[in-house]
C-alpha cells in the first residue's frame, strides 16, 4: 500500500528543486547558481561578499 501511495518525483516548478543547506523548497535564490532560500542567504550573505545597500 506504501508504494502505491508514493508521491511522483518532480521534474520541474518548485517541488524540484532544494535548498543546499537546509532543504527548503520554497523562496530559492537561483541567481549566480547560489541554490540556497532567502533565509540561509541572509545568514551567508557577508561570507560570499555581498553587501546591504540602504
Amino acid at each position: 500500500m506504501a508504494k502505491a501511495n508514493k508521491p511522483n518525483k518532480r521534474t520541474c516548478g518548485r517541488g524540484s528543486r532544494s535548498c543546499r543547506r537546509c532543504g527548503r523548497h520554497g523562496a530559492l535564490i537561483l541567481k549566480y547558481e547560489l541554490m540556497i532560500c532567502r533565509q540561509c542567504f541572509r545568514e551567508v550573505a557577508k561570507e560570499l561578499g555581498f553587501r546591504k545597500y540602504e
